[in-house]
Protein backbone atom coordinates (compact mmCIF):
# COMPACT_ATOMS: atom_id res chain seq x y z
CA UNK A 1 0.00 0.00 0.00
CA UNK A 2 1.19 3.50 -0.83
CA UNK A 3 1.50 5.42 2.44
CA UNK A 4 0.72 8.74 0.78
CA UNK A 5 -2.52 7.27 -0.52
CA UNK A 6 -3.24 5.79 2.91
CA UNK A 7 -2.57 9.19 4.47
CA UNK A 8 -4.97 10.79 1.98
CA UNK A 9 -7.63 8.19 2.88
CA UNK A 10 -7.27 8.64 6.63
CA UNK A 11 -7.01 12.42 6.33
CA UNK A 12 -10.06 12.51 4.06
CA UNK A 13 -12.14 10.59 6.58
CA UNK A 14 -10.77 12.76 9.36
CA UNK A 15 -11.61 15.87 7.33
CA UNK A 16 -15.21 14.70 7.06
CA UNK A 17 -15.26 14.12 10.81
CA UNK A 18 -13.76 17.56 11.52
CA UNK A 19 -16.21 19.31 9.20
CA UNK A 20 -19.10 17.64 10.98
CA UNK A 21 -17.34 18.52 14.24
CA UNK A 22 -17.50 22.18 13.31
CA UNK A 23 -21.16 21.78 12.40
CA UNK A 24 -21.60 20.20 15.81
CA UNK A 25 -19.83 23.06 17.56
CA UNK A 26 -21.79 25.59 15.50
CA UNK A 27 -25.04 24.01 16.63
CA UNK A 28 -23.89 23.85 20.26
CA UNK A 29 -22.61 27.44 20.20
CA UNK A 30 -25.86 28.69 18.67
CA UNK A 31 -28.05 26.74 21.08
CA UNK A 32 -26.11 27.10 24.33
CA UNK A 33 -23.51 29.86 23.83
CA UNK A 34 -20.64 30.08 26.33
CA UNK A 35 -21.86 29.99 29.91
CA UNK A 36 -22.47 27.87 32.98
CA UNK A 37 -24.32 25.03 31.19
CA UNK A 38 -21.68 24.60 28.48
CA UNK A 39 -18.88 24.90 31.05
CA UNK A 40 -20.54 22.05 32.96
CA UNK A 41 -20.89 19.87 29.86
CA UNK A 42 -17.35 20.48 28.60
CA UNK A 43 -15.93 19.56 32.01
CA UNK A 44 -18.13 16.44 32.19
CA UNK A 45 -17.22 15.34 28.66
CA UNK A 46 -13.53 16.13 29.06
CA UNK A 47 -13.09 13.53 31.79
CA UNK A 48 -14.22 10.41 29.86
CA UNK A 49 -12.70 11.90 26.70
CA UNK A 50 -9.40 12.31 28.56
CA UNK A 51 -9.51 8.69 29.71
CA UNK A 52 -10.31 7.63 26.13
CA UNK A 53 -7.26 9.43 24.77
CA UNK A 54 -4.98 8.33 27.59
CA UNK A 55 -6.12 4.75 28.04
CA UNK A 56 -7.87 3.66 24.86
CA UNK A 57 -6.32 5.55 21.95
CA UNK A 58 -3.15 6.49 23.83
CA UNK A 59 -1.44 3.93 26.05
CA UNK A 60 -3.42 0.95 24.81
CA UNK A 61 -2.94 1.56 21.10
CA UNK A 62 0.77 2.31 21.44
CA UNK A 63 1.31 -0.88 23.43
CA UNK A 64 -1.09 -3.13 21.50
CA UNK A 65 -0.30 -2.39 17.83
CA UNK A 66 3.49 -3.13 17.91
CA UNK A 67 2.97 -6.46 19.66
CA UNK A 68 0.02 -7.39 17.43
CA UNK A 69 2.16 -6.56 14.37
CA UNK A 70 4.93 -8.76 15.76
CA UNK A 71 2.50 -11.68 16.25
CA UNK A 72 1.08 -11.20 12.75
CA UNK A 73 4.50 -11.04 11.07
CA UNK A 74 6.25 -13.77 13.04
CA UNK A 75 3.55 -16.19 14.28
CA UNK A 76 0.73 -15.80 11.77
CA UNK A 77 -2.93 -14.82 11.80
CA UNK A 78 -4.10 -17.62 14.10
CA UNK A 79 -1.79 -16.58 16.93
CA UNK A 80 -2.70 -12.94 16.35
CA UNK A 81 -6.42 -13.80 16.60
CA UNK A 82 -5.86 -15.60 19.90
CA UNK A 83 -4.06 -12.52 21.23
CA UNK A 84 -6.93 -10.28 20.06
CA UNK A 85 -9.48 -12.50 21.87
CA UNK A 86 -7.59 -12.39 25.16
CA UNK A 87 -6.82 -8.68 25.03
CA UNK A 88 -10.41 -7.79 24.10
CA UNK A 89 -11.80 -9.87 26.99
CA UNK A 90 -9.53 -8.34 29.62
CA UNK A 91 -9.87 -4.82 28.22
CA UNK A 92 -13.67 -5.04 28.16
CA UNK A 93 -13.88 -6.19 31.78
CA UNK A 94 -11.45 -3.54 33.02
CA UNK A 95 -13.03 -0.56 31.26
CA UNK A 96 -16.55 -1.70 32.20
CA UNK A 97 -15.45 -1.61 35.84
CA UNK A 98 -13.87 1.81 35.36
CA UNK A 99 -17.05 3.14 33.77
CA UNK A 100 -19.22 1.98 36.68
CA UNK A 101 -16.82 3.31 39.31
CA UNK A 102 -16.46 6.62 37.46
CA UNK A 103 -20.22 7.12 37.37
CA UNK A 104 -20.53 6.36 41.09
CA UNK A 105 -17.61 8.63 42.02
CA UNK A 106 -18.68 11.58 39.84
CA UNK A 107 -19.05 14.09 42.73
CA UNK A 108 -15.51 13.38 43.93
CA UNK A 109 -14.18 13.55 40.36
CA UNK A 110 -15.71 16.99 39.82
CA UNK A 111 -14.34 18.23 43.14
CA UNK A 112 -10.87 17.27 41.91
CA UNK A 113 -11.12 18.23 38.24
CA UNK A 114 -13.09 21.49 38.57
CA UNK A 115 -12.88 22.62 42.21
CA UNK A 116 -14.00 26.12 41.32
CA UNK A 117 -17.48 24.72 40.54
CA UNK A 118 -17.97 23.79 44.22
CA UNK A 119 -18.82 27.42 44.98
CA UNK A 120 -21.85 27.19 42.65
CA UNK A 121 -24.05 24.28 43.88
CA UNK A 122 -26.37 24.19 40.85
CA UNK A 123 -23.48 24.21 38.38
CA UNK A 124 -21.70 21.51 40.39
CA UNK A 125 -24.79 19.27 40.56
CA UNK A 126 -25.39 19.64 36.82
CA UNK A 127 -21.78 18.72 36.05
CA UNK A 128 -22.08 15.59 38.22
CA UNK A 129 -25.25 14.50 36.41
CA UNK A 130 -23.68 15.06 33.00
CA UNK A 131 -20.57 13.13 34.03
CA UNK A 132 -22.62 10.10 35.07
CA UNK A 133 -24.25 9.97 31.65
CA UNK A 134 -21.05 10.45 29.65
CA UNK A 135 -18.69 8.20 31.63
CA UNK A 136 -19.65 4.91 29.88
CA UNK A 137 -18.17 6.47 26.73
CA UNK A 138 -14.78 5.16 27.84
CA UNK A 139 -16.09 1.57 27.68
CA UNK A 140 -17.31 1.86 24.11
CA UNK A 141 -14.26 3.79 22.90
CA UNK A 142 -11.75 1.40 24.45
CA UNK A 143 -13.22 -1.43 22.40
CA UNK A 144 -13.35 0.86 19.35
CA UNK A 145 -9.62 1.55 19.84
CA UNK A 146 -8.90 -2.18 19.95
CA UNK A 147 -10.91 -2.78 16.77
CA UNK A 148 -9.18 0.15 15.07
CA UNK A 149 -5.75 -1.17 16.04
CA UNK A 150 -6.58 -4.55 14.49
CA UNK A 151 -7.96 -3.05 11.28
CA UNK A 152 -5.00 -0.67 10.90
CA UNK A 153 -2.53 -3.52 11.38
CA UNK A 154 -4.28 -5.32 8.51
CA UNK A 155 -4.07 -2.06 6.46
CA UNK A 156 -7.82 -1.36 6.73
CA UNK A 157 -7.48 2.34 7.51
CA UNK A 158 -10.76 3.76 6.17
CA UNK A 159 -13.32 2.41 8.68
CA UNK A 160 -11.39 3.40 11.84
CA UNK A 161 -10.82 6.85 10.36
CA UNK A 162 -14.53 7.23 9.52
CA UNK A 163 -15.75 6.09 12.94
CA UNK A 164 -15.55 9.50 14.72
CA UNK A 165 -18.06 10.88 12.21
CA UNK A 166 -20.80 8.99 14.06
CA UNK A 167 -20.19 10.87 17.32
CA UNK A 168 -20.59 14.19 15.52
CA UNK A 169 -23.78 13.00 13.84
CA UNK A 170 -25.11 11.99 17.24
CA UNK A 171 -24.29 15.43 18.68
CA UNK A 172 -25.90 17.28 15.77
CA UNK A 173 -29.05 15.17 15.82
CA UNK A 174 -29.55 15.45 19.59
CA UNK A 175 -28.79 19.20 19.67
CA UNK A 176 -31.19 19.95 16.81
CA UNK A 177 -34.08 17.64 17.61
CA UNK A 178 -33.89 16.32 21.19
CA UNK A 179 -33.18 19.46 23.26
CA UNK A 180 -36.88 20.29 23.91
CA UNK A 181 -37.34 16.87 25.56
CA UNK A 182 -34.70 17.39 28.26
CA UNK A 183 -34.66 19.53 31.38
CA UNK A 184 -32.16 21.08 31.59
CA UNK A 185 -31.62 21.08 27.79
CA UNK A 186 -27.85 20.43 28.04
CA UNK A 187 -28.62 16.84 29.09
CA UNK A 188 -29.25 16.15 25.39
CA UNK A 189 -25.53 16.65 24.74
CA UNK A 190 -24.58 14.12 27.40
CA UNK A 191 -26.86 11.47 25.90
CA UNK A 192 -25.39 12.28 22.48
CA UNK A 193 -22.01 11.16 23.85
CA UNK A 194 -23.48 7.86 25.06
CA UNK A 195 -25.31 7.16 21.79
CA UNK A 196 -22.23 8.13 19.75
CA UNK A 197 -20.13 5.58 21.63
CA UNK A 198 -22.62 2.79 20.88
CA UNK A 199 -22.74 3.68 17.17
CA UNK A 200 -18.95 3.81 16.81
CA UNK A 201 -18.50 0.37 18.34
CA UNK A 202 -21.28 -1.12 16.20
CA UNK A 203 -19.61 0.14 13.00
CA UNK A 204 -16.41 -1.81 13.70
CA UNK A 205 -18.00 -5.23 14.07
CA UNK A 206 -18.71 -6.07 10.41
CA UNK A 207 -15.17 -5.21 9.13
CA UNK A 208 -13.66 -7.37 11.87
CA UNK A 209 -15.94 -10.24 10.91
CA UNK A 210 -14.99 -9.87 7.24
CA UNK A 211 -11.29 -10.45 7.98
CA UNK A 212 -12.10 -13.24 10.45
CA UNK A 213 -10.87 -11.39 13.52
CA UNK A 214 -14.05 -10.62 15.45
CA UNK A 215 -13.04 -11.08 19.12
CA UNK A 216 -14.43 -13.93 21.21
CA UNK A 217 -14.52 -14.18 24.99
CA UNK A 218 -11.27 -15.74 26.24
CA UNK A 219 -10.15 -14.74 29.75
CA UNK A 220 -6.48 -15.71 29.85
CA UNK A 221 -4.60 -13.17 31.95
CA UNK A 222 -1.39 -15.21 31.98
CA UNK A 223 -0.95 -15.09 28.20
CA UNK A 224 2.60 -13.78 27.56
CA UNK A 225 1.42 -11.38 24.87
CA UNK A 226 -1.24 -9.92 27.17
CA UNK A 227 1.33 -9.54 29.93
CA UNK A 228 3.72 -7.72 27.58
CA UNK A 229 0.96 -5.32 26.55
CA UNK A 230 0.05 -4.64 30.19
CA UNK A 231 3.70 -4.07 31.02
CA UNK A 232 3.99 -1.51 28.23
CA UNK A 233 0.67 0.16 29.00
CA UNK A 234 1.41 1.35 32.52
CA UNK A 235 4.21 3.79 31.68
CA UNK A 236 2.78 4.50 28.22
CA UNK A 237 -0.32 5.99 29.85
CA UNK A 238 1.78 8.96 30.89
CA UNK A 239 4.18 8.85 27.97
CA UNK A 240 1.61 9.40 25.22
CA UNK A 241 -0.96 11.40 27.15
CA UNK A 242 0.94 14.29 28.68
CA UNK A 243 -0.97 16.83 26.59
CA UNK A 244 -4.30 15.43 27.82
CA UNK A 245 -3.16 15.52 31.44
CA UNK A 246 -2.12 19.11 30.89
CA UNK A 247 -5.55 19.91 29.45
CA UNK A 248 -7.20 18.43 32.55
CA UNK A 249 -5.00 20.50 34.85
CA UNK A 250 -5.77 23.53 32.68
CA UNK A 251 -9.45 22.91 33.34
CA UNK A 252 -8.72 23.14 37.07
CA UNK A 253 -6.98 26.48 36.55
CA UNK A 254 -9.70 27.73 34.20
CA UNK A 255 -12.47 26.84 36.66
CA UNK A 256 -11.22 29.67 38.89
CA UNK A 257 -11.35 32.25 36.08
CA UNK A 258 -14.43 34.17 34.96
CA UNK A 259 -17.41 32.23 33.63
CA UNK A 260 -16.91 31.34 29.97
CA UNK A 261 -13.17 30.69 30.25
CA UNK A 262 -13.56 26.92 29.95
CA UNK A 263 -15.74 27.39 26.87
CA UNK A 264 -13.35 29.86 25.21
CA UNK A 265 -10.52 27.37 25.65
CA UNK A 266 -12.74 24.60 24.30
CA UNK A 267 -13.64 26.45 21.09
CA UNK A 268 -9.99 27.44 20.52
CA UNK A 269 -8.94 23.85 21.15
CA UNK A 270 -11.51 22.61 18.63
CA UNK A 271 -10.02 24.80 15.92
CA UNK A 272 -6.50 23.70 16.82
CA UNK A 273 -7.59 20.05 16.82
CA UNK A 274 -8.71 20.32 13.19
CA UNK A 275 -5.20 20.26 11.67
CA UNK A 276 -3.87 18.25 14.61
CA UNK A 277 -6.31 15.44 13.89
CA UNK A 278 -6.18 15.80 10.14
CA UNK A 279 -2.38 15.44 10.06
CA UNK A 280 -1.05 14.27 13.41
CA UNK A 281 -3.49 11.47 14.13
CA UNK A 282 -3.46 10.36 10.49
CA UNK A 283 0.34 10.23 10.29
CA UNK A 284 0.62 8.41 13.61
CA UNK A 285 -2.00 5.91 12.48
CA UNK A 286 -0.27 4.95 9.24
CA UNK A 287 3.31 5.13 10.58
CA UNK A 288 3.06 2.86 13.62
CA UNK A 289 2.25 -0.45 11.83
CA UNK A 290 5.05 0.06 9.28
CA UNK A 291 7.58 1.19 11.89
CA UNK A 292 6.67 -1.87 13.98
CA UNK A 293 7.23 -4.15 10.99
CA UNK A 294 10.61 -2.53 10.18
CA UNK A 295 11.65 -3.09 13.78
CA UNK A 296 10.43 -6.70 13.78
CA UNK A 297 12.34 -7.30 10.52
CA UNK A 298 15.53 -5.66 11.91
CA UNK A 299 15.56 -3.05 9.12
CA UNK A 300 17.00 0.14 10.71
CA UNK A 301 17.46 1.89 7.34
CA UNK A 302 13.81 1.49 6.43
CA UNK A 303 12.85 2.61 9.96
CA UNK A 304 14.93 5.80 9.76
CA UNK A 305 13.86 6.65 6.21
CA UNK A 306 10.18 6.31 7.16
CA UNK A 307 10.65 8.71 10.09
CA UNK A 308 12.43 11.18 7.79
CA UNK A 309 9.52 10.99 5.33
CA UNK A 310 7.04 11.59 8.14
CA UNK A 311 8.93 14.59 9.52
CA UNK A 312 9.25 16.33 6.14
CA UNK A 313 5.60 15.78 5.33
CA UNK A 314 4.61 17.03 8.79
CA UNK A 315 6.54 20.29 8.50
CA UNK A 316 5.38 20.94 4.94
CA UNK A 317 1.71 20.60 5.92
CA UNK A 318 1.65 21.74 9.55
CA UNK A 319 3.58 25.00 9.47
CA UNK A 320 1.16 26.69 7.01
CA UNK A 321 -1.78 25.44 9.09
CA UNK A 322 -0.30 26.98 12.25
CA UNK A 323 0.35 30.27 10.47
CA UNK A 324 -3.19 30.34 9.09
CA UNK A 325 -4.74 29.68 12.51
CA UNK A 326 -2.89 32.64 13.99
CA UNK A 327 -3.48 35.12 11.14
CA UNK A 328 -7.10 34.11 10.52
CA UNK A 329 -8.09 33.60 14.16
CA UNK A 330 -10.96 36.12 14.21
CA UNK A 331 -12.30 35.22 10.72
CA UNK A 332 -12.34 31.53 11.68
CA UNK A 333 -13.98 31.98 15.09
CA UNK A 334 -16.56 34.49 13.86
CA UNK A 335 -17.48 32.43 10.78
CA UNK A 336 -17.87 29.17 12.67
CA UNK A 337 -19.24 30.17 16.07
CA UNK A 338 -20.45 33.82 16.15
CA UNK A 339 -24.20 33.07 16.08
CA UNK A 340 -27.05 32.97 18.56
CA UNK A 341 -25.76 32.96 22.14
CA UNK A 342 -22.09 33.13 21.08
CA UNK A 343 -21.55 36.89 21.25
CA UNK A 344 -18.98 39.21 19.62
CA UNK A 345 -17.19 39.42 22.97
CA UNK A 346 -16.79 35.62 22.95
CA UNK A 347 -15.06 35.85 19.55
CA UNK A 348 -12.40 38.24 20.83
CA UNK A 349 -12.04 36.28 24.09
CA UNK A 350 -11.42 33.06 22.14
CA UNK A 351 -8.94 34.70 19.73
CA UNK A 352 -5.89 34.95 22.06
CA UNK A 353 -6.35 31.32 23.12
CA UNK A 354 -6.35 30.19 19.49
CA UNK A 355 -3.23 32.23 18.67
CA UNK A 356 -1.50 30.71 21.70
CA UNK A 357 -2.46 27.18 20.62
CA UNK A 358 -1.20 27.84 17.08
CA UNK A 359 2.31 28.47 18.44
CA UNK A 360 2.49 24.87 19.57
CA UNK A 361 0.54 23.18 16.78
CA UNK A 362 3.64 21.95 14.92
CA UNK A 363 5.06 20.54 18.16
CA UNK A 364 1.80 18.73 18.91
CA UNK A 365 1.80 17.03 15.52
CA UNK A 366 5.52 16.23 15.60
CA UNK A 367 4.93 14.36 18.86
CA UNK A 368 2.44 12.14 17.00
CA UNK A 369 5.16 11.32 14.45
CA UNK A 370 8.17 11.00 16.75
CA UNK A 371 6.58 9.04 19.62
CA UNK A 372 5.80 6.00 17.41
CA UNK A 373 9.55 5.83 16.73
CA UNK A 374 9.96 4.73 20.34
CA UNK A 375 6.78 2.70 20.78
CA UNK A 376 7.35 0.69 17.61
CA UNK A 377 10.59 -0.47 19.28
CA UNK A 378 8.66 -1.12 22.53
CA UNK A 379 10.79 1.53 24.25
CA UNK A 380 8.63 3.05 26.98
CA UNK A 381 11.15 4.60 29.36
CA UNK A 382 12.41 7.39 27.10
CA UNK A 383 8.99 8.90 26.27
CA UNK A 384 7.96 8.62 29.92
CA UNK A 385 10.98 10.60 31.12
CA UNK A 386 10.30 13.24 28.49
CA UNK A 387 6.61 13.32 29.43
CA UNK A 388 7.36 13.95 33.09
CA UNK A 389 9.70 16.82 32.23
CA UNK A 390 7.11 18.27 29.85
CA UNK A 391 4.29 17.98 32.38
CA UNK A 392 6.29 19.80 35.06
CA UNK A 393 7.28 22.51 32.56
CA UNK A 394 3.63 22.97 31.57
CA UNK A 395 2.51 23.62 35.13
CA UNK A 396 5.37 26.04 35.78
CA UNK A 397 4.34 27.95 32.66
CA UNK A 398 0.69 27.86 33.78
CA UNK A 399 1.66 29.58 37.02
CA UNK A 400 3.72 32.14 35.13
CA UNK A 401 1.20 32.91 32.37
CA UNK A 402 -2.25 32.69 34.01
CA UNK A 403 -1.85 36.02 35.83
CA UNK A 404 -1.07 38.32 32.90
CA UNK A 405 -2.68 36.27 30.08
CA UNK A 406 -5.63 34.60 31.86
CA UNK A 407 -7.10 31.68 29.85
CA UNK A 408 -4.81 32.41 26.87
CA UNK A 409 -1.83 31.76 29.15
CA UNK A 410 -3.11 28.24 29.78
CA UNK A 411 -3.29 27.61 26.02
CA UNK A 412 0.21 29.03 25.53
CA UNK A 413 1.66 26.70 28.14
CA UNK A 414 0.18 23.70 26.31
CA UNK A 415 1.64 24.86 22.99
CA UNK A 416 5.13 25.60 24.27
CA UNK A 417 5.22 22.33 26.22
CA UNK A 418 4.31 20.41 23.05
CA UNK A 419 7.28 22.01 21.28
CA UNK A 420 9.54 21.00 24.18
CA UNK A 421 8.16 17.46 24.06
CA UNK A 422 8.82 17.17 20.31
CA UNK A 423 12.34 18.56 20.61
CA UNK A 424 13.27 16.10 23.35
CA UNK A 425 11.79 13.15 21.44
CA UNK A 426 13.76 14.17 18.35
CA UNK A 427 16.96 14.54 20.34
CA UNK A 428 16.36 11.13 21.92
CA UNK A 429 16.00 9.43 18.53
CA UNK A 430 19.14 11.13 17.26
CA UNK A 431 21.17 10.35 20.37
CA UNK A 432 20.67 6.59 20.10
CA UNK A 433 21.07 6.76 16.30
CA UNK A 434 17.59 5.44 15.51
CA UNK A 435 16.90 8.37 13.22
CA UNK A 436 19.49 9.55 10.71
CA UNK A 437 18.25 12.54 8.64
CA UNK A 438 18.58 12.13 4.90
CA UNK A 439 20.54 14.77 2.94
CA UNK A 440 18.87 17.98 1.82
CA UNK A 441 17.24 19.25 5.01
CA UNK A 442 18.82 22.71 4.75
CA UNK A 443 17.49 23.35 1.24
CA UNK A 444 14.13 21.85 2.23
CA UNK A 445 13.84 24.25 5.22
CA UNK A 446 14.81 27.30 3.11
CA UNK A 447 12.15 26.53 0.50
CA UNK A 448 9.52 26.09 3.21
CA UNK A 449 10.42 29.47 4.74
CA UNK A 450 9.99 31.21 1.39
CA UNK A 451 6.60 29.58 0.81
CA UNK A 452 5.47 30.45 4.35
CA UNK A 453 6.48 34.09 3.92
CA UNK A 454 4.37 34.31 0.74
CA UNK A 455 1.45 32.59 2.50
CA UNK A 456 1.59 34.93 5.49
CA UNK A 457 1.62 38.03 3.30
CA UNK A 458 -1.39 36.90 1.24
CA UNK A 459 -3.44 35.93 4.29
CA UNK A 460 -2.68 39.17 6.13
CA UNK A 461 -3.59 41.38 3.19
CA UNK A 462 -6.67 39.40 2.20
CA UNK A 463 -8.33 39.16 5.61
CA UNK A 464 -8.49 42.91 6.28
CA UNK A 465 -9.64 44.37 9.59
CA UNK A 466 -10.57 41.80 12.27
CA UNK A 467 -13.33 43.97 13.77
CA UNK A 468 -15.24 44.02 10.48
CA UNK A 469 -15.73 40.24 10.45
CA UNK A 470 -18.24 40.18 13.31
CA UNK A 471 -20.45 42.70 11.51
CA UNK A 472 -20.93 40.70 8.30
CA UNK A 473 -23.77 38.19 7.77
CA UNK A 474 -22.84 34.55 8.20
CA UNK A 475 -22.95 33.64 4.50
CA UNK A 476 -20.77 36.61 3.58
CA UNK A 477 -18.23 35.60 6.23
CA UNK A 478 -18.15 32.02 4.96
CA UNK A 479 -17.69 33.06 1.31
CA UNK A 480 -15.03 35.61 2.17
CA UNK A 481 -13.15 33.19 4.44
CA UNK A 482 -13.25 30.52 1.73
CA UNK A 483 -11.74 32.96 -0.75
CA UNK A 484 -8.97 33.95 1.67
CA UNK A 485 -8.11 30.32 2.48
CA UNK A 486 -8.11 29.29 -1.19
CA UNK A 487 -5.88 32.24 -2.11
CA UNK A 488 -3.45 31.32 0.67
CA UNK A 489 -3.36 27.64 -0.22
CA UNK A 490 -2.84 28.33 -3.94
CA UNK A 491 -0.04 30.76 -3.12
CA UNK A 492 1.72 28.37 -0.75
CA UNK A 493 1.66 25.31 -3.00
CA UNK A 494 2.40 27.36 -6.12
CA UNK A 495 5.59 28.68 -4.49
CA UNK A 496 6.55 25.14 -3.47
CA UNK A 497 5.92 23.95 -7.02
CA UNK A 498 8.07 26.70 -8.48
CA UNK A 499 10.81 25.77 -5.99
CA UNK A 500 10.78 22.17 -7.22
CA UNK A 501 8.37 20.28 -4.93
CA UNK A 502 6.39 17.49 -6.62
CA UNK A 503 3.80 15.08 -5.10
CA UNK A 504 5.77 12.06 -6.37
CA UNK A 505 8.69 13.13 -4.18
CA UNK A 506 6.59 12.16 -1.12
CA UNK A 507 5.26 8.86 -2.41
CA UNK A 508 6.30 5.88 -0.26
CA UNK A 509 5.30 2.22 0.09
CA UNK A 510 4.24 0.73 3.43
CA UNK A 511 6.56 -1.80 5.05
Amino acid sequence: MNLLRALATVSGMTLLSRILGFVRDFVIAQSFGAGAATDAFFVAFRLPNLLRRMFAEGAFSQAFVPILAEYKNKQGDEAAHALINRVATLLGLVVLTISVLGALASPLIIYVSAPGFADEPEKFALTVELTRITFPYIFFMSLVALAGGVLNTWSRFAIPAFTPVLLNISFIGMALFAVPYFDPPVLALAWAVFIGGVLQLALQLRPLRQIGLLPRFDLHTKDPGVRRILKLMAPATLGVSVAQISLLINTIFASFLISGSVSWLYYADRLMEFPAGLLGVALGTILLPSLSKYHADANPEGFSDLLDWGLRLTLMLTLPAALALAVLSVPLISTLFNYGEFADADVFATQPALIAYSIGLTGMILVKVLAPGFYARQDIRTPVKIAIITLVATQLMNLAFIGPLKHAGLALSIGLAACLNAFMLFRGLRRIDIFRPRPGWGVFALKLCLALAALGAVLWLAKGDDAAWVNHPGLERALRLTGVVVAGAVTYFAVLFVLGFRPRDFSRRAA
